[in-house]
């Protein structure tokens, strides 16, 4: 058996399609869609995303309000600029890039941005009402891979899913995303994570397993049933010399192994990847249209 491989970068480009013409919609009633972005510092990994960030807004229509601010900056100088954006009709979305410099509260900060403008799902109020199945802003990544899943024609009601990894960003919201009573959910959802004895003994008798450890080789071949569903969320970098940047990525998963036994998998890169830009345009759209009563 060889996997079909989940093309993210495909789906990704199918949602933005979508997402181009709902913008291009609001446009002609008025609505300008904006995204209030924000990094402090120049970390290399923050300034590549937030630069990827703001070339897909260009790319569907969005207005980017973008804020590039040196380390120094206080915290008291970037509570001031979320204030500015919360009361900016103009910015539909704030993204506020993670990590922050050390001297700053990256809680105080995340509380600061309003809700209704909580596009990366990260706020408490978010939260919450993610996790009591309201309506509400999901979290980029996680809500990218519920979208591969559905878009792929995987069956998530009933389906047995091991999640491997209990981050706040991925691995926590996601089980409970998975786990609503919903027509795209519906899942038994387990958690393993460095404390669990024997991982393999879940992603055995999973349908789906769902990979963000943050460590290569997490799942291998021998740790999942023949015709699993894979998603690898993890990127890591491993030494490679034949590699012009003296690396190579790879994700938490055996991908050749895994990939003769699976029926489907996420590439790294390529799969889990692309969707996370693509939601968090997803949520600033959705934010405009909730804002102007659309």
């Amino acid at each position: 058996m060889a996997a079909k491989i989940i093309d993210g970068k495909q789906i990704s480009a199918d949602i933005r399609a979508e997402l181009k013409a709902e913008v291009e919609k609001l446009k002609a009633k008025g609505i300008i869609v904006g995204l209030g972005v924000i990094l402090v510092g120049q970390d290399p990994a923050s300034v590549s995303y937030v630069t990827a960030k703001e070339k897909a807004c260009a790319e569907i229509g969005i207005y980017s309000d973008d804020n590039r601010l040196p380390e120094n900056t206080s915290e008291k100088q970037l509570l001031e600029l979320i204030s500015r954006m919360n009361k900016d009709p103009k910015i539909n979305g704030i993204l506020v890039q993670l990590p922050l410099p050390k001297h700053i509260d990256e809680q105080k900060i995340l509380l600061a941005v309003d809700p209704a403008k909580d596009v990366d799902g990260f706020h408490p109020v978010s939260v919450g009402k993610m996790v009591t199945g309201q309506k509400t802003f999901l979290p980029c990544t996680p809500n990218g891979v519920v979208q591969l899943l559905l878009r792929s024609g995987v069956k998530l009601d009933g389906a047995e899913v091991v999640i491997v990894g209990r981050s706040n960003i991925v691995g926590k919201p996601l089980a409970n995303m998975l786990m609503q009573k919903s027509p795209a959910a519906n899942a038994t959802v387990t958690i393993c994570h460095t404390r669990t004895k024997d991982i393999a003994a879940h992603t055995k008798r999973a349908d789906i397993v769902i990979a963000a450890a943050g460590k290569p080789n997490t799942i291998t071949a021998d740790m999942i049933k023949d015709g699993a569903v894979v998603i690898d969320v993890g990127i890591n970098r491993v030494a490679d010399s034949t590699k012009k940047a003296g690396f190579r990525l790879v994700g938490d998963v055996d991908f050749e192994g895994v990939s003769k036994k699976a029926s489907f998998i996420t590439p790294v890169p390529g799969g889990v990847g692309p969707m996370t830009i693509t939601m968090l345009l997803y949520n600033t759209v959705e934010s405009a249209k909730t804002a102007s009563g659309v």
